[in-house]
């Protein structure tokens, strides 16, 4: 950890702070899309996946800026906040369908339903699967961290990413659709949608190095050195 000037720490506290609603905002949009499924065709193979996974790889991606940067204990209150923020969508979906709608309301009862039917089972999945990805991603970032001494930005970003993005799939899925679909049906989105989050996982190397190098060269971190805020 590094001191910093009182700006210097109300500038990292803002880019912190930056991150995190990113992150949020991402994992709320995840699960309030999650129940339409897409064909995301890119050109050269087409994947069969929850339109939730669109921007989930964003999550992945600020998790492992903020452990190089803020470190584990900062990166998993970013983490817990994203599990109230779910928590209190889930109790606005429900009074969302608590009241019923008026005559000429935009959103009829029916067309509310048909939406989030089953929201409930949706960010529960969800909840499961975030939880136990997350937090397992933040481990694992740091564990390899400390192995590489603060080296290998590369290889902590990704193997930490894609091992704990297909837990996640799995769980997610698993949840979702057991006892609904069948076996196969359930293996090819996990199939689809865990290498679309590893293609994302690896494509998001070419971002995390510019950010990391920006950062710390602002706050005139050494490589693997950590913000104190």
């Amino acid at each position: 950890m590094t001191s910093l000037s009182e700006i210097k720490k109300q500038q990292a506290s803002f880019i912190y702070l930056v991150l995190a609603a990113l992150f949020i905002a991402s994992l709320v949009t995840c699960n309030l899309i999650a129940n339409k499924f897409v064909l995301v065709d890119l050109g050269f193979t087409t994947f069969k996946v929850s339109a939730g996974v669109l921007p989930y790889p964003i999550t992945f991606l600020i998790t492992d800026l903020l452990s190089e940067i803020y470190g584990r204990k900062k990166t998993n209150v970013v983490v817990a906040s994203g599990f109230v923020a779910i928590l209190l969508v889930m109790f606005i979906l429900y009074l969302g369908h608590a009241f019923p709608a008026i005559s000429n309301s935009p959103v009829s009862d029916d067309a509310y339903a048909v939406v989030f039917r089953n929201s409930w089972r949706v960010l529960s999945a969800s909840m499961l699967a975030y939880l136990v990805a997350q937090f397992l991603d933040v481990r694992l970032f740091h564990f390899w961290k400390g192995l590489t001494r603060g080296k290998h930005l590369w290889f902590r970003n990704n193997f930490s990413t894609i091992f704990s993005q297909l837990v996640d799939t799995i769980l997610v899925t698993t949840v979702l659709f057991i006892g609904v679909e069948d076996f196969g049906f359930i293996a090819s989105l996990v199939k689809d949608g865990w290498m679309f989050k590893a293609m994302f996982a690896l494509a998001d190397t070419a971002l995390i190095y510019p950010l990391v190098y920006l950062i710390r060269r602002k706050f005139d971190l050494k490589p693997g050195e950590e913000l104190a805020i």
